[in-house]
């Protein structure tokens, strides 16, 4: 068995792929609209599906808000640097929601950034 993706609801599909493709840096792996349910699935990630888990970006037509409830944690990606990523993640037009640095009671290096419909990121250092 492996992880194949994680799909997230997203209202407003331009905006996210903008977000994942050209802030975070992944790519558009494949896209299908499916226009007798009125929805749209783009899936995103750093490399083929066949050798990495993505993201699916499900956008419904008729829906343009979600509620995140409180049970939804966050998406985790591994950055070279933390501190670099979150420079070029600002350069980009990215907002940093906690900026870099040890996490509380460890030492692990990490930063947050929301997507458009305020779902959590997490950058996390390349263990050495």
């Amino acid at each position: 068995m492996r992880l194949l993706h994680t799909m997230i609801r997203v209202t407003n599909l331009d905006a996210s792929l903008a977000f994942y493709t050209e802030v975070l840096g992944m790519k558009l792996l494949r896209k299908k609209d499916y226009p007798d349910g009125k929805f749209t699935l783009a899936f995103v990630g750093f490399g083929a599906e066949s050798e990495q888990a993505c993201l699916e970006l499900t956008h419904n037509w008729d829906t343009d808000q979600y509620e995140l409830g409180n049970a939804y944690g966050h998406v985790a990606l591994e950055v070279d640097d933390v501190y670099k990523a979150c420079d070029a993640i600002r350069e980009r037009g990215g907002v940093i929601t906690r900026e870099p640095g040890p996490m509380k009671h460890g030492s692990t290096i990490l930063a947050f950034v929301k997507d458009p419909d305020g779902y959590s990121i997490e950058l996390l250092g390349k263990k050495s």
